[in-house]
């Protein structure tokens, strides 16, 4: 880790202007440049919102908000974990000319998108003034919450960064198993509702970071409960151990992957 601490503090300009560029560069060509980073999400909350209360007939509560706080959290786990696993051939013109570690084009990735999530949570205040939801303290507890959906998301995509090199199908793999997560996460219905199994429900949220991420969420910007300390705790640390092993995979080996992309 000392290494990485390192490389972390002599790349770390390089990783915030990287950002800066991907950003502008994404909404060079469109007409309404950034305004795609706010009229996407509200897009895809509008969606969800319509098919699930006339289809499922959704009672819950300031659905709307609901939904566009489970889509916030999840674009960004999506986004973040589905670009890992092509990230170093995506990236091939740098890769194979100069040295940068592999972990600070992930880290590049992980800030452009951080910034996108950070407008849809200012979206989300705003629809909570829209639709009357009461501002609680525990609003504050949100800033507990994303360090560990960082991390967690970190880990995750820095394991899925080394495997993706030599693993030619992992990219197609992981955007299936992300379909399957989407679904069991509750983007848009509750899982402390919905299911009846508590087993079943205990699991979704405990073990499905994502969703666990979510519920404690919506607990804290929409209903006012406390979030659970101690399994943001497990996650945080999970979140640790999970990038401190993609960070070693990556020191190992990082100098094999541009001959074998």
């Amino acid at each position: 880790m000392k290494k990485f601490m390192y490389n972390l503090k002599k790349y770390w300009n390089y990783s915030i202007y990287a950002a800066k560029a991907e950003l502008k560069a994404e909404v060079a060509n469109s007409y309404l440049n950034w305004l795609w980073w706010i009229l996407d999400p509200i897009a895809f909350m509008i969606v969800y919102t319509v098919m699930v209360q006339l289809v499922f007939g959704s009672k819950e509560q300031f659905f709307p908000v609901f939904v566009f706080v489970g889509l916030t959290c999840w674009n960004y786990f999506n986004v973040s974990v589905s670009g890992s696993v092509k990230l170093v051939s995506a990236n091939k013109a740098i890769v194979t000319k100069v040295y940068v570690p592999k972990y600070i084009l992930l880290l590049v990735k992980s800030f452009k998108n951080l910034f996108k999530m950070m407008i849809s949570w200012v979206l989300v205040i705003v629809l909570m003034l829209i639709f009357k939801v009461p501002f609680h303290l525990t609003m504050l507890n949100w800033f507990l919450i994303i360090p560990v959906l960082f991390i967690v998301t970190f880990g995750i995509s820095s394991i899925l960064l080394h495997f993706g090199i030599f693993v030619e199908d992992l990219h197609n793999i992981t955007n299936i198993i992300l379909k399957l997560i989407f679904y069991l996460s509750g983007v848009f219905y509750s899982i402390g509702t919905r299911l009846s199994n508590p087993l079943l429900k205990r699991l979704l949220l405990k073990c499905n970071p994502i969703a666990f991420i979510m519920d404690q969420s919506r607990n804290v910007m929409i209903y006012g409960k406390m979030p659970s300390f101690m399994w943001l705790a497990i996650w945080f640390v999970i979140g640790c151990i999970l990038s401190w092993i993609g960070i070693s995979v990556i020191h190992k080996y990082e100098n094999s992957y541009a001959k074998v992309i």
